[in-house]
């Protein structure tokens, strides 16, 4: 199949794919990832492996693009998770900070 990337055309194929990430140890995911196999990998790493251009010259974008019409799983960026304040009034919240007093 035929992909852009980065201005560049690539003929990438599913195949063609999984055998150059074979053997790739996946970085820690960050951000946008690519299942290849069982394993995931960030989006710009697998764009590096592929198309062998540095990672500042493509955007994840093009390359999940690209992973999701070779039939490859993608996922996006993990929502982050609100913390919720401690229950109670601003000065019990305070309180619970300090701590209890020392005693003399």
């Amino acid at each position: 199949m035929r992909c852009v990337i980065a201005r560049f055309p690539f003929d990438l194929t599913k195949a063609g794919v999984l055998e150059t990430m074979k053997g790739v140890r996946p970085e820690p995911v960050t951000g946008e990832s690519v299942i290849i196999g069982r394993r995931h990998y960030p989006v710009k790493q697998v764009g590096q492996a592929v198309t062998g251009q540095d990672r500042r010259d493509f955007s994840a974008g093009e390359v999940l693009r690209a992973m999701t019409q070779l039939g490859f799983v993608c996922r996006a960026v993990p929502l982050a998770v609100e913390a919720r304040p401690p229950a109670g009034t601003p000065y019990q919240r305070a309180s619970a900070l300090l701590g209890s007093p020392a005693a003399n």
